[in-house]
């Protein structure tokens, strides 16, 4: 639709008209017939005489005159028609008084001379040749799906141009790249031809020959159908097709993706590629060297070597040669370095440092590469880093910097080229629980799975004081995590569990202490009609409780309010003890001393429990190492007995 539109040059017509019939007797010669144009469905209007003509037309016969013979079609008596048997029975009909025939859906059949004679008052005529005209369907275009060589020596068929069904045959042109195409000897031969359907419409097929060379590889070729209809010229365009054209390479070249700098573990695709078409058969090869040769690799079927993760091995000369196996040609391409970027065997030294607490460490990095490295240490559990180069100094040492330091070797001239090495430094010490003692809430008869966790250096061993099925898990070199898998019996309720870990510098305990829930949801194992639940270590706290009960964790606001309750409590009585003396009622003498007992039903009245609500996971940082240390603001169970 973008192209100009070109108006057609000739006149479309069809060929010369039939010729007259035989002249009235008495003329001379016959008269110019008068045009009249339709397109092929219409209707053709005749009129037996120019409009000024004042002819009686009562009395006329009209006839279709085909290869100079005329033949009667139709009568007008007294200005009433009547059509003769034949083709054009049921399409004639009268107007304008009867002085117009009316001839409908016109093929191109109907392309002829038609003839009026008139009787009255003299013998005349009026000869009409009737012109038909149809638009050729949008034409279609076929490319030479061989392709072409440039190597030929005389035009080969490019494509093929086919309009169909126009009246009468249109006209086409060719066109490459929007330049029409001519006739030129050995160089471009345009070939047409028609063929009439049983409709009387032509189909119009045109054959575009041409000689191509390699700068036609790009070229965009189309026809197009010049025809006329009675509103004038018009024109029809094919689509734009390019065809193959075939060439030798005159280079071939190396390629590698991605571009940039590459580094070990990216996708590498080493791509042979030349300037013909189709491209010759590819084989690469890569410098040896010891031998300085270079030695043939197998490349991909499409002339690529591809290293799905790239080594420095794989670094070196490579180079490409391209066969053509048509002209059995051979070209090799310049040769090109492939460079993969490493870090690789990252050390550190010592390799499992280890040190007494209030001791010093030096960790020292190293790493292999063919560019600049920088260095960085890292705590591991936190990603914080400490310091900048390959060197970390570690300085009066606690228990708590026992653990992971990474070592980070980078190289920023290539992005995300970096590699790391971990080492665990181990403070002696004994045992460390992460957690003293715990309160858990369970059913009766259920599964329930206990974890107790423990560091140090040696790495502490862990032992259970109940029967149960216990698996171990490493967490680092100088941790590790119980779980055991125990059934919930009075017995277990009564006695608790006890996790001790142990190594040669000594041992340490976590207390876990179980009480059947009081309406608490716990989980449940519905397929075994046991529930499973498990205590898992939250803080971390270094010592060993020896006491036979946790008291749940209070909250001081409750035992504040409690405190208060117990003064106000001692008060009052205070006040009836007073009373009571000032009235006599009680004896002063040794012997007539009296046990002040209040009813044994209000006795539990004056007994105040100071509890907490809290869950034992809430609980804080255990503190402190001796056995008998308690948690921050752990008050226990504790009870006012005012009968004393």
């Amino acid at each position: 639709e973008g192209r100009a539109r070109r108006a057609a040059g000739a006149d479309a017509a069809a060929g010369p008209a039939p010729p007259a019939p035989p002249g009235v007797p008495g003329e001379a010669e016959p008269p110019t017939p008068e045009l009249v144009e339709v397109e092929v469905g219409g209707t053709a209007l005749l009129k037996c005489g120019p409009s000024h003509s004042q002819a009686n037309f009562s009395h006329v016969d009209w006839f279709s005159v085909h290869k100079e013979k005329p033949t009667l079609i139709f009568r007008v008596r007294k200005g009433q028609g009547q059509s003769e048997p034949g083709e054009y029975q049921q399409r004639l009909s009268l107007q304008d008084r009867g002085t117009t025939l009316a001839l409908s859906h016109v093929t191109p059949h109907d392309e002829r001379v038609f003839l009026c004679q008139g009787k009255r008052p003299q013998s005349q005529e009026h000869r009409i040749q009737l012109r038909v005209y149809k638009a050729p369907e949008e034409p279609t275009i076929q490319v030479n799906p061989l392709g072409i060589s440039v190597s030929s020596k005389e035009p080969v068929e490019v494509a093929t141009c086919v309009g169909r069904n126009g009246y009468p045959v249109p006209q086409v042109i060719w066109y490459k790249n929007g330049h029409s195409l001519k006739e030129e000897k050995n160089r471009v031969h345009i070939q047409s031809s028609q063929i009439v359907e049983s409709s009387g419409l032509y189909t119009l097929e045109s054959v575009l020959n041409a000689q191509l060379v390699k700068e036609d590889k790009e070229a965009r070729f189309y026809c197009e159908l010049n025809y006329r209809l009675p509103s004038g010229n018009h024109m029809k365009e094919s689509q734009e097709v390019n065809v193959q054209v075939f060439y030798p390479a005159e280079k071939v070249w190396l390629e590698v993706e991605p571009s940039g700098p590459l580094k070990e573990g990216d996708r590498v695709e080493i791509r042979c590629l030349a300037d013909g078409n189709p491209p010759p058969h590819f084989t690469i090869s890569k410098q040896n060297l010891s031998t300085e040769e270079m030695e043939e690799m197998t490349p991909e079927d499409n002339g690529a070597l591809v290293f799905e993760s790239a080594r420095k091995e794989h670094s070196g000369l490579y180079q490409c040669q391209g066969l053509d196996l048509e002209t059995m040609a051979s070209l090799l391409s310049d040769p090109q370095e492939l460079l993969v970027n490493y870090v690789s065997d990252v050390r550190v030294s010592p390799a499992a440092p280890e040190s007494q607490e209030g001791g010093s460490l030096t960790l020292t990095c190293e790493a292999d590469s063919n560019q600049a490295v920088q260095f960085q240490w890292l705590r591991e559990k936190t990603g914080r880093v400490l310091e900048k180069g390959p060197v970390l100094q570690l300085h009066s040492l606690k228990r708590e910097a026992g653990g992971g330091y990474r070592c980070v070797a980078s190289v920023p001239s290539v992005p995300g080229l970096n590699r790391t090495r971990l080492v665990h430094v181990a403070i002696f010490g004994s045992p460390w629980m992460t957690l003293k003692e715990r309160k858990m809430w369970v059913r009766e008869n259920a599964v329930l799975n206990l974890s107790c966790e423990a560091s140090g250096h040696p790495r502490p061993t862990i032992s259970w004081s109940v029967e149960g099925t216990a698996q171990e898990q490493d967490q680092d070199p100088q941790s590790v995590l119980s779980v055991l898998s125990v059934l919930v019996t009075p017995e277990l309720l009564r006695t608790g569990a006890e996790c001790v870990a142990s190594n040669s510098l000594g041992r340490n305990t976590t207390a876990i202490f179980l009480e059947l829930g009081k309406g608490r949801s716990l989980p449940s194992n519905r397929s075994t009609g046991l529930s499973t639940s498990t205590v898992s270590p939250p803080v971390r706290a270094n010592g060993t409780s020896t006491e036979k009960k946790l008291p749940e964790p209070e909250s001081k606001g409750v035992a504040i309010v409690a405190v208060t309750v117990c003064v106000l409590v001692l008060a009052v009585l205070g006040a009836v003890l007073y009373f009571f003396h000032k009235k006599g009622k009680l004896p002063c003498g040794r012997s007539g001393k009296q046990e002040i007992t209040l009813p044994p039903s209000r006795k539990s009245e004056y007994v105040v429990e100071v509890k907490s609500d809290k869950l034992p996971e809430e609980m804080g940082l255990l503190q402190g190492s001796s056995g008998d240390q308690r948690a921050p603001g752990d008050q226990g169970e504790k009870y006012i007995d005012l009968r004393h």
